[in-house]
């Protein structure tokens, strides 16, 4: 796989992560700040590490299936393995300046 393909798949998998939204939040998971890792590796598999905004997060098992299923119907990825994490933890500062205004923050 080339560097320029990589790039392409992953700009494809953040437009599918930006449908994902934490159901008590209005703002979709990557302008949050909650992917912290897109690895496409060369077997067109991709590891992925993501955080809540809180760890006890109800919807936990929801978004994560929602993530993984999102990620795997990118075109020509093969699978997808999501890992939660909580290092670093997340903060405000790591969401975008969008998500920032429409929550209310700027």
């Amino acid at each position: 796989m080339t560097q320029e393909e990589k790039t392409k798949i992953e700009e494809r998998i953040v437009d599918v992560l930006k449908t994902v939204y934490d159901p008590e939040i209005p703002v979709n998971i990557y302008d949050l700040g909650m992917i912290y890792k897109i690895d496409v590796k060369d077997d067109y598999t991709v590891d992925l590490d993501m955080t809540f905004t809180a760890p006890n997060c109800p919807a936990a098992d929801f978004i994560l299936e929602d993530v993984r299923t999102k990620v795997e119907s990118v075109d020509g990825i093969k699978g997808a393995t999501v890992n939660l994490v909580f290092e670093p933890a997340w903060e405000q500062s790591m969401m975008s300046l969008e998500a920032r205004v429409e929550l209310g923050f700027e």
